[in-house]
């Protein structure tokens, strides 16, 4: 289904600072589970990409959830605490970096969406409308919006954003046990220098992403 297009009136509502009116729109034309869907992990060179799709419940208090990139890692972590305590329907999907070599980082962002959306529905939470950060609409047959820089206009692109991050860390933490050597407790795979010194000194692990520039000069050697 083709992604609906954000109007004026919502536009100008969500710069000026309402990160509920689209939902509140979308409600008063007989939505009732408004999910927001962002991904984490576009750009490292190692790790999976993973996605979030949140419904906010219309108790909690929206302000608070902002773009991910824009809260240090302990307000990330204390606001999926919120998420989980308020009872908000959370999904999550991913794809590992087998998977985004095969189909490329872009198919597999959209595939870890799709997934996070699927896991609401395993736990029977069913989306009827999703907001998708970005330009790119989720192959999936429910009714959607796009929205670029999503994050900022929307609480529950900006939730789900929130949750993709956190969990993502997450697993990049325990890959660092694993891996040491490359510093992922710092780095979550994202081309920094040290990271990018490691992967010459060592070579890639099993886990980054061997068609990536930065990885692939050091496949075989």
């Amino acid at each position: 289904m083709a992604p609906a297009s954000l109007s004026g009136s919502q536009a100008s509502a969500a710069a000026d600072g309402d990160t509920l009116c689209v939902e509140r729109a979308l409600h008063r034309q007989g939505y009732g589970a408004v999910a927001g869907v962002d991904e984490a992990g576009r750009g490292p060179l190692a790790g999976p990409v993973v996605a979030g799709c949140v419904i906010l419940p219309s108790h909690c208090d929206h302000r608070v959830f902002k773009d991910s990139k824009k809260l240090s890692p302990k307000r990330r972590r204390e606001l999926f605490s919120y998420l989980q305590e308020c009872g908000a329907p959370i999904g999550v999907g991913m794809v590992s970096p087998r998977t985004i070599e095969n189909i490329n980082i872009l198919q597999a962002s959209l595939l870890a969406m799709k997934r996070a959306v699927r896991h609401h529905d395993s736990h029977h939470f069913h989306p009827d409308y999703l907001l998708v950060d970005g330009k790119f609409p989720i192959p999936i047959d429910i009714p959607q919006q796009t929205m670029v820089r999503g994050e900022s206009l929307s609480a529950s692109i900006a939730a789900a954003s929130i949750v993709a991050k956190v969990t993502r860390d997450n697993i990049m933490a325990e890959y660092h046990r694993l891996f040491p050597q490359y510093n992922f407790i710092k780095n979550q795979g994202y081309p920094t220098a040290d990271h990018r010194r490691a992967i010459a000194e060592h070579g890639p692990c099993e886990i980054h992403r061997r068609t990536f520039k930065g990885v692939r000069e050091f496949v075989g050697n």
